[in-house]
Order: structure tokens, then C-alpha cells, then sequence
């Protein structure tokens, strides 16, 4: 346990606990006030009388040894007097309304004599209350007094400064002395960490890569001298932009369930901070977004089911950084139109990254090379998903996998929801009732190549006979159970089983339990993978059966817009109750994170080869160990639309395999959403089709024929790319980049920046440009195009575009794809699994530059080992097009499982029609299409193990 969660934890029998230390803390707030009031008065009668002096400047680049340290800038002087800090009146006047810091973000209480007991301002704004999302109206005056620094010293990797509370902050239990932990991580990549160095807090146990190793930074760092408030600012050394500054923005404050840091933003160009619905591109117009985990079907602006404190900031030169915090408590971040960014949060330390980049692409990089790099999908998961809450038992299941066969649907695994257990139990189905031979259906998806993928949640029913259900009978004894705040037994809640208990996913004995109960039901229904679900963790009643204990932790001081309800505990467990490491109130957000590590130890060590965990709840470092779903969305027009920047931010969290439930999961969906649902689904890293019970059915062969055609080639579309998927995730797994991205990280130019709010759309690699239709009735909707060369995947012509803002073609056939000039991007005939399609001949699609140039590479191995990239059993090809030559590299041939064949070159911009064709030296006869200028070359058997030479002379 940590002191804080020490100090926080009460005996439940006692109703009254810390009734005395409150009152002590009201007596001792009173006479802190008496003195206050009395320091203000005699500092305003002798401030005239008053000896003033401006202190010299702390430059720490003067006192460096280190020349590759980043230097610091010179900061203001500041008036002291000698032997106390005058406490200044507020200084209301100078602060504009774009730049106000809210001093009062708990929303109720707030009027105009309160808001002066705390030292700060208040100016009305037309009415007499502070609401959500206004100018604040009670804010920091531009004098307030904090923390001041004590001392600044350099340390073999950065700097450490001391800081002192120079007065009280009103939030209880201040931390009057805080220290502050610069460290240059590396050359792009520095650390700010702020921390109470005489009390060991709670600091978030996830493993992150840190180094320290800077060599020459990109970055420069400057902390204000000794006796002035205290400010750190970091500055891009190569335009001397500030890309982290607290100067000008929220004032620090470090109580014990209050903390705030604030930093200026680069500019308005905000991305990230989830997971919420809302635009990809964050308001600035004093948006506040909670964060806490919570069993929330997709509302706009409310916290859902995962935390991902981390930004990504554009700058004026088109640079671009990001800022990660690291912390897990219940917090509140609230963005103001100067622009800046105010954290508050309600315990913890303050643990910041920031990430120099400069592009785009780079900033992820440096994200996952601390978080980690996700993980590498197996390649059947790449496939098409289906599933339903409700198929009703075995007999309408085994029907729905039939007619999809019949259909010929490209299709690969086939999923159930709880229906399928017995009374909803974990680790069982209904081998009694409707689900009665599952087992033979697994069997026949396997014999047929497939796959098959079951929910778990994790509440554990523990109103069973006693004997009669081994996975709480055996978390009981093991004592594995997220624990009552007394110690009394374990926290019990209530969900989709009844009343249960929660497995604690940090106790040591959990992932062994995990693993034994997965693989005891294994042995009965061979699963391929795990979905788990409600684990924010929900509850169906507020904290537990019991209720909860009256205490600091479930009556904090400050709670964030981060419920619906009244208190933390809303649809969830009391914040008080013990995991085996600290307080729920610490860990909450991490309990969806921590199931996922353990389900994905035990997949590895049951399955003994790749497969995917598919997580409703994540955290950083989650996408090492599992995919993301973004929930229970509805089967409406703009659920669609907000399903792109959902998948676009959760690539930038590094969770690259994510998706929605295509169709919809509550509600009807129509033929026409669905089709158009389905085109955009393709493109979705992980594709999905998933809806509830009591609805229709959804998958592509429910519909009428017209529809299934269309569904059909739309799979069959994502089925031909997936050597492109896949290779776009080996890149993503080795170097940390994002497989599905915004239009600005490849095009950071554009004019008036209309690339940096466009978001719907979006580009697969740096290759493929995705416009889908995300509206009724559309055949014509607005794209943007930017400036370069881009071929049309179905008609293969080709625009110059200067940078196209308007109207694009979105027939009902299907979606609109634009293959970017330069690229070459290995494909693969469909089949109706990738069993099958991993058999076909490769083939290549080469669209040339205006100088005839592109590029690109394949990487190949199994689909399914654990270790092929570790133990280098794979393949990685390199292609290229230089002066009418296409050639092939094979960087490493460490795969031979099967033949890899090149059967078929398409390359698109061939100015002039060939005279004659070689490969590797003979002569071959070819295809060339006047009309779209399209050199094709059929019939190929070439190795691709071996090197290819491509040659036409024109």
C-alpha cells in the first residue's frame, strides 16, 4: 500500500471515521484563514514601508558542465519582501477572458464571495453562476501566488528543482514542499515529473520504456530562479517554439486530492485525449473532457470506457509534438481558447512526457517506443468478424454460418456474446439448453479454416452452490478477489450473472487463475480468442450490494465530469475498496488494462501461438497486449461518422487494431446503412459486424441479393489488400507508427490547413486515401484531395491534384479509394478465408509518379507464430520503380512455409506504350491500355524469393 491509500482506508464499522481529523482540518483551515487575513492587512498598510528588491537570475546554462544539456532561458526577476512573501490583491483586470484559468471547477457553490475567500477573481459574465463549457467566471488572477522555487540543480540526466507552497490553495491537505524531475529521456523525448518528495504516493504501475540517454536534444528547458514562482518551459530548439509551458496558464496546485498543472498549447490544432466521441479535431472553445473509466455507450463528450491522457499539437512551422500524463486518477482536462490546457486530477503525482517528433508520424514513434509497440495480429484476424447478441442457440448459429458459406462471403471468425453461457456464467456454455453441441460447431469452423472468438467478463458469480463453480470457488481461496474496504471479504456488485466478485488483476496469483479456468474451458471449446467486456469494471448497482463506506475516497473534495451519476462509484465499485496494490480510487481506470495483460499471458500460453485479445476498456500500453472495439454505438448515420475519429485517435493511442460494430449494434439498421457501413468497415482495421438482441439480422447475407453483391466486393476489396494490411502492421509493430492515419500526417501542407479538421477521411500507410459515404441518400459528398499524383483503384486514371477541396463520386457500388502516385502495394486474389487466400499467387499494383518513380514492400510469415519477427522467420521484400525498371530486394528470407509467387505487375502512368517488356531477361508479351495509360502483366510464376527485374523500353 501506498501512505496516501494508508491514510484513505477507514474500518467500516465505524460510521464516523476521520469525523476528528475533519474537524481538525476545518479548525486548522480557519486559523490558516485568521493569519492569512492578517498577513494581507499588514502587508497592505506597510507595503509602502516595504524594502523591495529584484533577485539575479538562475541561469543553469551558465552553471553547465554537460554541453549537450539543453539550455534554459532567462526568466523575469521578481519582488520579494525580505523575510516574507507579500500577498499581492488579486490582479483581475489583466487577464483576458480567452486566457481565464477556472479557480472553480467543482460547478456548484460558486458566487462571488466564495469565489474571493480562494483569492481569485470574479467578473460575471452576463449571469450569476459558473456553467460547464462558459468563461469562467470565477478564475486565477494573473498575480497568483503558488509554488515558489527553492532551489534548481543540475543532475546527470536533466535538472531538480525544489519548490515551496508560498500560501494555502483552499483544496485540503496541501503538499507544502514539491519536487520537480527534469530528465532528458532522450533527443526527442524529456520528462517532467512533480512529486511530494517526503511521501511515497501512488504512481501508475504500467511498464514503460524509459531511457536515459539524450545525446544531443531537441529541446531546450528553463525553470525560473530561485524565490520566483515557479515556471518550466520547454521550447523547440530549431524555431524556438514553446511546446510546454506553464507560464500563463493553470497554476500549480499539489494537494493530496487535487492537482493541477496547466501548460500552454502550440496552437488550436489538438488531437487525442481520449476515449470520447466527439470531432477529431479538438474544440479549444473551453471544452472539458473527464476521464475515468465508465460503462457509457458512445455520448458525445462523456467519458466511455477507456483513459488516454496523451495530445497530439500541431505547430505554426508544421511541426508537431505530443504530451502524455501518467496518471490514472479521476481527472478533468479542460482546453481554453488562448490556447491552453488545464489538468486536474484527483491524487497521484503529475508525470509528463513530452515527445518533440517533429512530425507527425515521429511523435507516435517516440509515444509507443515508451508505451510500447502494438501488438502483431495474427493474419486470419485480419479477415471479416461476425457476431450477434441473441443467435438463440445452436441450430439458427450453425444457419447463419451456412448461408454466409453459401453466399460466399469472405469470412473468417465467428464470435458469440453471453447467450451463449449457462446463466451467463464465465467459463461455461449451455451444454444443457440452446448452446447444447458448440463444441461441434468450433470443430466445423476450424475443419473449414475459420476461426472462433467468445465473451468473457470479468464479474465472477458467487452466488453459486458452494463446490458447484470453480472459478469463484477457486478466486476465494486463492484470495484473488478485489477486496471490501474493511478487509471483510470480497467487494460484491452485480451484473449479467447475478451478484459477483471481481478479480483483481494486479493480485500475483491472478494470471495464473486467469489462465487455469481459460484453459479448463479450452480443453471443452477451443477457442481462438477472447472479447472482454464490461471491465471498467460495470456494475449494475452503485459501488456494491452493501453500498459504500463514507470516507475521502468516495467523497472526494473535487469530482471531475467524469459521471452521470452522483459519485465515483456510479456504475462501478466503491472508490475505497482494496486491490491487492492500492485503492480502486487509484486503479479504476487500469482494471480493463490489467484483464487484458492476463488474458493475453493466457492466450499465449494455452494457444502457444498469436492470437487477439479484443478489450472494451483500455489504457496506455494496452495495445501491447490487445485490440479495441468503441462499443455499443447505434445503427444511425453519424454513429458511423464518429466510428472514424474514434479509429483515428486509437492509432494515435497505439491501439492500431480497433473498429466499430458495423450496421450498428443497437437498433434496426437498414439496407442502405448497412452497405455503406460495411464499405467503410472494410477499411477498418479490425472489421466487425456485430449487433443486440431482439434486432434483425445484419450479416452480409441476411440482405437481398442487390445488397449482398455490393457486401460481397466490399469484402472481397479488403480480402485482395490484406498483404498490405498486414505489412502496414509488421511497420506498425517494429517502429510504432500508426496503420490507419489523418490525411495531415502525410500532408502537413494545405491550404488554409484544411487537412488538419478533415475527418472523414482517412488514409491507410502513406498509399491508399479512404473517402466513404457517412450520410442517407449521398451519391456526392465533400472530400479533400491534396496535392499530388492519385489514381482511381477501380478505373485506374489519375488527377494532379493541387490540392482539391469539393465534391467526390460515392456511387452505391462502392467506396471511394484513391491510390497515391509513388506506391507500390502487394495484393493477393480473395477467397472466402485467408486460409485460402494465403495460397494465392501475390500481385502487384504500381502507380508512378509524374517522374515515373514509387515504391513500397511486403512482409510475410506464417500468419501465426508468437516468434516471427523475434527469431527473424520472416520475409521482407522491397520493391521499386526507377526509368521503366521495377526491382525487388529480399531484405531477409526467413519464412519458407510456402511458395511465394508473383503472378500478375499492374503499373498505372505508363506515359507511353511499351515497345517491349523483359523480365529477368526474357522477352514477355504484355497488356498495355491506352486509355488509362495501365501496363499489365499477366501469367507471372516469378519467386519472390529471389530477385525480380522488370524491364519496358519505350
Amino acid at each position: 500500500m501506498f501512505a496516501n491509500d494508508k491514510k484513505h482506508l477507514i474500518d467500516n464499522s465505524i460510521d464516523g471515521f476521520h469525523t476528528e481529523s475533519r474537524s481538525a482540518w476545518k479548525k486548522n483551515g480557519r486559523n490558516n484563514f485568521i493569519k492569512t487575513l492578517l498577513t494581507i492587512c499588514i502587508a497592505s498598510c506597510l507595503g509602502a514601508l516595504g524594502t523591495w528588491f529584484a533577485l539575479g537570475y538562475w541561469d543553469i546554462q551558465d552553471q553547465k558542465t554537460h554541453t549537450d544539456l539543453p539550455s534554459t532561458v532567462t526568466a523575469q526577476p521578481h519582488v520579494q519582501q525580505t523575510g516574507q512573501t507579500i500577498k499581492q490583491a488579486p490582479q483581475c483586470s489583466q487577464t483576458p477572458a480567452s486566457s481565464r484559468v477556472d479557480c472553480w471547477p467543482q460547478y456548484v457553490g460558486a458566487n462571488q464571495q466564495t469565489c474571493e475567500e480562494k483569492g481569485c477573481c470574479w467578473l460575471p459574465a452576463g449571469t450569476s453562476t459558473r456553467r460547464l463549457g462558459d468563461v469562467p467566471y470565477c478564475f486565477y488572477p494573473s498575480n497568483y501566488q503558488g509554488y515558489k522555487v527553492d532551489s534548481v540543480t543540475k543532475t546527470a540526466s536533466g535538472y531538480q528543482a525544489t519548490l515551496h507552497l508560498s500560501g494555502p490553495s483552499t483544496w485540503p491537505n496541501d503538499v507544502q514542499n514539491v519536487n520537480v524531475d527534469v530528465t532528458f529521456q532522450s533527443p526527442t523525448t524529456v520528462r517532467v515529473k512533480i512529486y511530494d518528495p517526503a511521501t511515497q504516493r501512488y504512481e501508475v504501475p504500467i511498464k514503460t520504456n524509459a531511457t536515459k540517454t539524450p545525446g544531443m536534444t531537441d529541446y531546450d528547458v528553463a525553470i525560473s530562479p530561485q524565490g520566483t514562482d515557479f515556471t518550466i518551459t520547454i521550447t523547440r530548439k530549431s524555431t524556438g517554439t514553446v511546446i510546454f509551458s506553464n507560464a500563463n496558464s493553470a497554476p500549480l496546485v499539489f494537494a493530496d486530492q487535487f492537482l493541477q498543472f496547466g501548460t500552454q498549447l502550440s496552437s488550436a490544432y489538438l488531437y487525442g485525449l481520449g476515449e470520447h466521441r466527439a470531432p477529431f479535431l479538438i474544440s479549444t472553445n473551453w471544452s472539458k473532457r473527464g476521464f475515468w473509466s465508465r460503462d457509457q455507450p458512445p455520448t458525445l463528450d462523456a467519458n466511455l470506457y477507456g483513459v488516454h491522457p496523451f495530445y497530439l499539437n500541431v505547430e505554426d512551422h508544421k511541426n508537431t509534438h505530443g504530451v502524455f500524463l501518467v496518471n490514472s486518477n479521476a481527472m478533468e482536462i479542460e482546453v481554453s481558447p488562448q490556447p491552453a490546457l488545464a489538468y486536474r486530477t484527483t491524487g497521484g503525482i503529475l508525470d509528463f512526457y513530452i515527445f518533440t517528433g517533429p512530425s507527425p508520424d515521429s511523435v507516435i514513434q517516440q509515444y509507443t517506443g515508451l508505451i510500447g509497440r502494438p501488438f502483431m495480429p495474427p493474419y486470419w484476424a485480419l479477415g471479416f468478424h461476425l457476431c450477434r447478441w441473441g443467435y438463440g442457440g445452436v441450430d439458427p448459429l450453425k444457419a447463419v454460418i451456412k448461408r454466409m458459406r453459401d453466399a460466399k462471403m469472405p469470412y473468417d471468425t465467428q464470435w458469440n456474446d453471453i447467450d451463449y453461457m449457462r446463466d451467463h456464467l464465465d467459463w461455461t456454455y449451455d451444454a444443457d439448453g440452446k448452446y447444447k453441441g458448440l463444441p461441434d460447431v468450433v470443430a466445423d469452423l476450424h475443419n473449414n479454416g475459420q476461426h472462433y472468438i467468445m465473451i468473457i467478463d470479468p464479474g465472477i458469480s458467487n452466488s453459486q452452490p458452494a463446490g458447484s463453480y470453480p472459478p469463484y470457488d477457486d478466486g476465494l481461496k486463492k484470495g484473488i478477489f478485489i477486496m471490501n474496504t474493511d478487509d471483510s471479504g470480497p467487494i460484491i456488485g452485480k451484473v449479467w450473472p447475478g451478484t459477483t466478485a471481481f478479480p483483481d488483476f494486479f493480485h500475483p496469483n491472478a494470471t495464473a487463475y486467469w489462465t487455469y479456468h481459460a484453459n479448463s474451458y479450452h480443453n471443452i471449446v477451443p477457442f481462438d480468442g477472447i472479447w472482454i467486456d464490461m471491465n471498467e469494471p460495470s456494475n449494475f448497482v452503485q459501488g456494491s450490494t452493501s453500498g459504500c463506506p463514507k470516507n475521502d475516497l468516495e467523497n472526494p473534495p473535487f469530482v471531475p465530469p467524469v459521471i452521470l451519476g452522483q459519485s465515483l462509484s456510479d456504475k462501478t465499485l466503491c472508490a475505497s475498496a482494496k486491490q491487492a496494490i492500492s485503492t480502486h480510487y487509484n486503479l479504476h481506470s487500469l482494471y480493463g488494462h490489467s484483464e487484458a495483460i492476463a488474458t493475453k499471458m493466457a492466450l499465449d500460453s494455452i494457444k502457444q501461438k498469436r492470437s487477439i485479445v479484443i478489450s472494451r476498456s483500455t489504457y496506455p500500453t494496452s495495445g501491447v497486449h490487445t485490440g479495441h472495439w468503441l462499443g455499443d454505438n447505434n445503427a444511425q448515420w453519424p454513429d458511423m461518422y464518429y466510428s472514424i475519429p474514434g479509429i483515428l485517435n486509437f492509432n494515435l493511442f497505439g491501439i492500431p487494431f480497433v473498429g466499430a460494430d458495423i450496421c450498428g449494434f443497437m437498433g434496426e439498421t437498414t439496407p442502405e446503412l448497412c452497405t455503406r457501413w460495411m464499405q467503410l468497415g472494410a477499411f477498418y482495421p479490425f472489421m466487425r459486424n456485430h449487433n443486440m438482441l431482439l434486432t434483425r439480422d445484419q450479416d452480409p447475407a441476411s440482405f437481398d441479393t442487390t445488397t449482398q453483391n455490393i457486401m460481397r466486393d466490399a469484402l472481397n476489396l479488403r480480402y485482395t489488400l490484406l498483404p498490405y494490411l498486414y505489412t502496414l502492421f509488421y511497420i506498425s509493430h517494429v517502429y510504432g507508427t500508426p496503420v490507419v492515419r489523418p490525411i495531415f500526417f502525410s500532408y502537413p501542407e494545405s491550404e488554409n490547413n484544411v487537412t488538419y479538421s478533415v475527418d472523414t477521411q482517412f488514409m491507410w500507410g502513406d498509399s491508399l486515401l479512404i473517402t466513404p459515404t457517412t450520410s442517407q441518400n449521398t451519391l456526392k459528398g465533400q472530400g479533400y484531395l491534396p496535392k499530388d499524383r492519385w489514381y482511381d483503384w477501380f478505373n485506374h486514371s489519375y488527377i494532379d491534384s493541387t490540392g482539391y477541396l469539393g465534391d467526390f463520386d460515392l456511387p452505391m457500388e462502392h467506396i471511394n479509394l484513391q491510390v497515391r502516385g509513388g506506391s507500390i502495394i502487394p495484393l493477393q486474389a480473395p477467397e472466402v478465408t485467408t486460409t485460402l487466400s494465403r495460397k494465392n499467387p501475390f500481385s502487384l499494383l504500381a502507380t508512378l509518379t509524374p517522374g515515373g518513380a514509387s515504391q513500397g514492400m511486403l512482409y510475410w510469415d506464417d500468419g501465426e507464430s508468437l516468434d516471427s519477427i523475434t527469431s527473424s522467420a520472416y520475409n521482407l521484400i522491397y520493391f521499386r520503380i526507377v526509368k521503366h525498371v521495377l526491382t525487388s530486394t529480399v531484405a531477409l528470407p526467413g519464412y519458407h512455409g510456402e511458395a511465394m509467387t508473383l503472378g500478375q505487375v499492374t503499373v498505372l502512368g505508363v506515359e507511353i506504350a511499351p515497345t517491349s517488356v523483359t523480365i529477368n531477361g526474357q522477352v514477355k508479351t504484355t497488356d498495355y491500355n491506352y486509355s488509362n495509360k495501365a501496363l499489365q502483366i499477366y501469367n507471372l510464376s516469378l519467386d519472390l524469393l529471389k530477385p525480380i527485374n522488370i524491364n519496358w523500353t519505350v
